[in-house]
Order: structure tokens, then sequence, then C-alpha cells
């Protein structure tokens, strides 16, 4: 079952005293830190164990993907961390669900295990590039009833998604919502961003915010407001 927090900032930097010194910043009763590939690769565990050291949830975003033995041994290595939440891809397939699932249950600590389904910085044309014909909603609602299937906890994807795909999906499945801008204008690489209100009213469990914080001139400010908008 869920529980807390709402909202990940997440933390792409390139060093990890960057990371350390901007997680100060932040009050960590409100947010919990979404730790990626960039910031893992130069930190590695040693950048999550510090940030839960100091009272933060951590969500490992690495989108596991790969042969089903690998992403096992991946997701015990992960949970062993200790980690609130990590992910897969979905796209990796039956097999590498269960097996990611099973990596997760070995472990003691059982964080919340999650699958991406379409990248929010992708669209309909995207999807074409690379071999898949029919579109963004067929797919999400296809990827999301599979991970359901192999009883993973939720999906990553747009708020704008999940009214589509809800009804088909256990009541307790959680929906973690990237791709959050504040004003329209932010979009930048995020081709179906959202803002924080409307992501929570379309039925968001969990919103990841990164630059709309951590590029902000007050960025306790910026988490405070945007905390009272979803309260």
């Amino acid at each position: 079952m869920l529980n807390n927090p709402k909202l990940f900032v997440a933390f792409d930097f390139s060093d990890i005293n960057s990371a350390k010194e901007f997680s100060k910043e932040l009050n960590s009763h409100q947010c919990g830190i979404k730790v990626g590939k960039e910031l893992f690769t130069c930190g590695g565990p040693a950048i999550v164990e510090w940030l839960q050291i100091n009272g933060f949830k951590v969500f490992l975003d690495l989108k596991f993907h790969d042969i089903p033995n690998t992403v096992k041994r991946a997701c015990y290595a992960a949970s062993e961390l200790g980690v609130w939440m990590l992910n897969v891809h979905s796209l990796g397939g039956n097999e590498m669900l269960i097996a990611a699932k099973e990596g997760v249950d070995k472990s003691n600590e059982k964080p919340h295990l999650i699958a991406v389904t379409v990248l929010t910085s992708m669209n309909n044309n995207d999807l074409n590039q690379i071999g898949i014909t029919h579109s963004v909603d067929e797919e999400i609602l296809k990827l999301a009833l599979n991970v359901a299937k192999h009883k993973l906890d939720g999906v990553v994807c747009s708020a704008r998604d999940i009214g589509k795909i809800k009804s088909s999906l256990p009541k307790d499945f959680i929906y973690v919502t990237p791709g959050i801008r504040l004003i329209s204008g932010q979009e930048d690489d995020q081709k179906r961003f959202i803002s924080p209100e409307v992501a929570i009213k379309e039925g968001s469990s969990i919103l990841v915010i990164g630059r709309p914080i951590t590029t902000a001139k007050n960025p306790a400010l910026v988490l405070e407001e945007i905390i009272k908008k979803i309260s």
C-alpha cells in the first residue's frame, strides 16, 4: 500500500556535491528524491545512502531493461539499498517483469516496484519511427495491463493517460507522473507535460518534478507552493 510522499524531486545532477548541497534546500517531510541515471552513475549507492541517512525516501529511477536474470539481480541489489521505490521498463516483456518482481520479493526491504510505459518525451510519431504502428494511448494501455498482470505496483505515465487506463487496472495501482511543468512555456523536451494540480486531479499518485524546482531561485518556496496546490 502506498504511504507517502506525493512528490519526488528529480535530482538530475552530474556530481555528488551539487546533489548534497541542493538537498539542504528541501524538507524531507515534504518530498522524496528521485535518483536517476546521471546522478547514480557519478554517485552510486553512496549518494542513495547519504540521502536516506538525511531523511529522504529515494525513488531509484534506473528503468532496468535487460535480460531477465540481469534485471532480477539488479532489482534485488537496488532493493537491498533500502530505496522506497524502483522501476523497470515494461517493454522488457513478460519474463523480465516476472524476474524483476522475484528480485524485489527476494529482498527483505520490499520497495515499491513500478514500470515505465511510454516516455513522456515521446508522441505517436516517435513510436512510429521505432516500428510501433498504434497510438501512444493504445501502447500505454497494453503495457499497463501487462504490468498489472504480473503484480507490479504501478506504472510511470503522463497524468493525461490515467483516465484512459485507470478503470482497467487495480484500485491500489500507483500512477507516477513525470513531465510536470508549472507554467506554459516550460515544456522543453517533455511533449506530454501537465501542471501539478491537474495531474493530481487526473489521478496521479506521485508527481516527479525536476527543473521547475531545481532551477528555481527559491526552491523551498516553489516546493511549498506545489505542496499547497496538491494537498
